[in-house]
Order: C-alpha cells, then sequence, then structure tokens
C-alpha cells in the first residue's frame, strides 16, 4: 500500500488528517521515525493520543461491567448457569489482564471505578434476569481483587478467593 508523501507543512498535515485518516496516521508515524518533527500535526496528534489513553480506559470500564453483570447473574440465577455465562466471565477476565499487562497504570483506574461500574452492572443484570433491582446488593459482593480472580465463581465449589 503507497501513501502520499510528506506534504510538508503542519496545515497540510491537518487537511490529511480530516481526507484520510490511516493515511494521515503512517505520516505521522514516518515523520517521527525520520526525526522530521517540525512536520508533525501537533494538534492533532496530541489529540489521537489522549483519545487512545481514554479508549483503553473505556474498555477497561466495558469488560468491568460485563464481568460484573455475570457474576450476579451467575450468583442470583443459579439455575441458568451455563458454560456461556463462564465463558464471558473467563472472557472479560482475560481481557482485563491484558489490559493490565500492557498498561499496568490502568490497574488503579480500575480500583477507582469499581463502585461505579457495579452500580451499573447491577442494573443491567436487574433488566437482562427480569429480577427486581432489589435482589441485588446496592454494594458490590464481590471485592475488585476476587472479581479478577480465575478460579472465582460466587456460590461455587471452585472459589478460592472472596
Amino acid at each position: 500500500m503507497t501513501f502520499p508523501q510528506s506534504t510538508s507543512s503542519p496545515s497540510e498535515q491537518a487537511t490529511l488528517y480530516e481526507q484520510d485518516y490511516a493515511a494521515w496516521l503512517f505520516e505521522m508515524a514516518a515523520l517521527l521515525r525520520a526525526s522530521k518533527l517540525d512536520e508533525i500535526d501537533i494538534a492533532n496528534l496530541a489529540e489521537e493520543l489522549e483519545d487512545m489513553g481514554r479508549s483503553e480506559k473505556r474498555a477497561v470500564e466495558s469488560n468491568l461491567e460485563v464481568l460484573l453483570q455475570h457474576l450476579l447473574k451467575y450468583q442470583y440465577q443459579p439455575q441458568l448457569r451455563s458454560n456461556s455465562w463462564r465463558f464471558t466471565i473467563l472472557e472479560h477476565r482475560d481481557r482485563l489482564a491484558k489490559a493490565f499487562r500492557d498498561s499496568p497504570s490502568l490497574k488503579p483506574y480500575y480500583a477507582s471505578i469499581f463502585v461505579d461500574a457495579y452500580r451499573r452492572a447491577r442494573q443491567k443484570a436487574a433488566v437482562e434476569t427480569g429480577l427486581p433491582l432489589e435482589t441485588f446488593p446496592i454494594e458490590s459482593p464481590f471485592t475488585p481483587e476476587a472479581t479478577l480472580n480465575p478460579n472465582f465463581l460466587p456460590d461455587s465449589d471452585r472459589s478460592s478467593d472472596r
């Protein structure tokens, strides 16, 4: 795949950003590698880097909500437990573990959003299960550590961390 050669000026780079995002990304990478810092579209590059950080945080939050929601379903609907629910729990734990492995600075963020993520997961679990919201505790019955523990399932003989 061929991308346009450097257009040289940051204003022309900004135009490329608006017209062809992929070409702009490759161009910025090439300029950085060539140490042509005066040709870089600094404003858009800074915005994209910040967006990447926000995206990583949104992924942690989303995976945590799904994980908590399925842990609640697993605990409060034992008659409906399925391999699908266990798979979803495992999948979202894996996603979080990979995020923390690649970006350890996300672990404190996880801890800081745990309470709010549980509140949203509780509401979603009530809607999905059809159970009254009051069925689910106001405060998480799972600790942040147990939530990530691959051996933990609520009310299960396999639980080794609560």
